[in-house]
């Protein structure tokens, strides 16, 4: 029984040492797979650290392009749609990115996909600068343009503001030209109705024995029988010697007037109601002219200047009496002398 024992307590202890080495050697061989291991992850996740440092650096300055482009698109709306266009484009390759690394493949992968994307989009940013550069010369002769606008817009505001300030000048200028002419117009006036009055004193002298010749207001009122016979523009004797006397008057009315008065004598020629109808006098109105141009045809023949005559015939429409009876027609047939400015 004792032998037995020892027997097999020797068995134990040749078998146990054996065992032992091998699970020593065995944790020896996955330690050292696992150092290899890991020492491999961080050799591969410094490699994958490098290349995202990379990218960012490239997102980076992608970015900064698009903040420069940005700028130029201000200048030029075209240019403008097309940056938003490759703004669109960054997100997607972001987005894809993204769905790249999401879907588990290797650094080495997502690097190239973004190298991929990032050279297209350094393609079209450089598509892009040309646009932009173009468009900037196009805004820059634009803008040339707008400047020799506005300097022909500054020279005709100082040509008009000179022409404005010419007007004003001259408009004052007309306005005291105005204001003068007016007071000597009514000097000349007041001088006038001096001379008037004389004339008409004068006339009233020399034919203060006719009652069928008077005043009214500023005219010398002659009724047409005096002058005319019925229906005629022919002057009679009677007519002559009344037109005789007042040529007279006009002559000596003419040395006392200055030459500076601008003065007339207005013959105006009025008829009745009455219609007239014959071959010589269709109408009142060719009557009371052909009186008045017989009155200054007359008065020419003795002597005064034509120039300071004038003739006009107002038919039966300048009425002193607007009644029917046969003394308001006798009245409304008249001559009338008015001496008056031109």
């Amino acid at each position: 029984m004792a032998r037995g024992r020892s027997r097999r307590s020797g068995e134990y202890g040749e078998f146990w040492p054996a065992y032992v080495d091998v699970l020593s050697t065995l944790l020896l061989v996955v330690t050292l797979l696992m150092s290899i291991f890991m020492i491999a992850q961080y050799f591969s996740a410094q490699e994958a650290t490098g290349k995202d440092s990379a990218l960012q650096r490239l997102t980076q300055q992608i970015s900064e392009l698009t903040s420069m482009l940005s700028l130029e698109k201000g200048k030029s709306q075209s240019a403008q749609d097309d940056l938003a266009a490759l703004q669109a484009s960054l997100s997607s390759v972001k987005a894809e990115n993204e769905k790249l690394t999401g879907a588990g493949l290797g650094a080495d992968d997502r690097a190239k996909a973004a190298e991929g994307r990032i050279a297209a989009l350094g393609a079209d940013l450089d598509k892009q600068k040309n646009i932009s550069a173009e468009a900037l010369s196009k805004v820059d002769l634009l803008n040339q343009q707008l400047v020799a606008l506005r300097r022909q817009i500054a020279a005709l505001s100082d040509a008009l503001d000179a022409s404005q300030k010419k007007t004003t000048e001259s408009d004052k200028t007309i306005k005291d030209l105005g204001a003068r002419l007016n007071t000597a117009l009514a000097q000349q006036v007041q001088e006038l109705k001096r001379y008037r009055s004389d004339f008409f004193g004068r006339l009233r002298e020399l034919l203060k024995d006719r009652k069928d010749i008077r005043i009214a207001g500023d005219r010398f009122v002659f009724e047409s029988e005096v002058l005319f016979p019925a229906g005629s523009a022919t002057l009679t004797p009677e007519g002559d010697a009344a037109m005789d006397q007042i040529a007279s008057a006009i002559l000596e009315l003419q040395k006392e007037i200055p030459p500076d008065i601008d003065w007339a004598l207005q013959i105006n020629g009025h008829t009745d109601i009455r219609p007239i109808s014959r071959s010589a006098f269709p109408s009142n109105w060719e009557l009371s002219t052909a009186r008045a141009s017989s009155v200054v045809k007359y008065l020419i023949s003795r002597g005064v200047p034509p120039d300071r005559l004038v003739a006009a015939g107002y038919g039966e429409f300048a009425p002193i009496d607007p009644g029917l009876t046969e003394e308001a027609f006798q009245k409304n047939r008249r001559i009338e002398l008015k001496l008056t400015n031109r």
